[in-house]
């Protein structure tokens, strides 16, 4: 009889313990972190600190992907995008926490360290995380990268959840659908 109670706790305390773990996990496109959630663009150029969980990049530049068209990517290729639940105006970040794990943030050390090529440099500004990092910003939607595409030019990120969305040069969404083999749902 006490070994049966003694197990009926332990199998109770580890359900109490998945329940906390699942509820940080929790699905939706929101942000899970807390704090200043980067409101207002960053003006001066100062530096990240250092640890960034973001994706550290100095240059935007443009690929043409099958499909989708002209898009934003990072200095190495990877296809950059823009998150529904953020805003431009004012520039707002909701990706923290474990969205940010699957959507790492494009950062930079400082606003005038990004290069160009192919986008108009005046669309470019950045804003300051809750974490203390500096995100790149395009017309003045946070950038990020999408952690499943694991090789340049792929959009695996496109139309996740249906607010993950590649980015032209002048910083629009292009809504078009991208059938792949990893993409689709998984988002955050």
């Amino acid at each position: 009889m006490v070994a049966i109670r003694h197990v009926t706790g332990y199998a109770a305390t580890g359900a109490a313990v998945l329940a906390l773990a699942l509820a940080g996990c929790g699905g939706g496109g929101g942000s899970s972190g807390g704090g200043d959630n980067g409101s207002g663009t960053e003006r001066s150029g100062s530096p990240a600190r250092s640890g960034t969980t973001g994706s550290a990049t100095s240059t935007l530049t443009t690929a043409e992907i099958a499909k989708l068209g002209t898009v934003v990517t990072d200095g190495k290729g990877y296809v950059l995008y823009r998150f529904d639940t953020d805003s431009a105006n004012p520039t707002r970040v909701s990706c923290y926490d474990t969205c940010a794990t699957l959507w790492p943030a494009a950062t930079t050390t400082d606003r005038g360290s990004v290069t160009t090529k192919g986008i108009d440099k005046s669309l470019v500004s950045t804003v300051k995380r809750n974490d203390g990092t500096t995100q790149i910003t395009l017309a003045g939607w946070p950038l990020y990268r999408y952690a499943k595409d694991d090789e340049p030019k792929e959009p695996y990120g496109q139309g996740v959840d249906g607010t993950w969305w590649a980015v032209t040069p002048g910083g629009a969404k292009i809504t078009t659908p991208v059938a792949t083999s990893q993409g689709g749902g998984g988002g955050y």
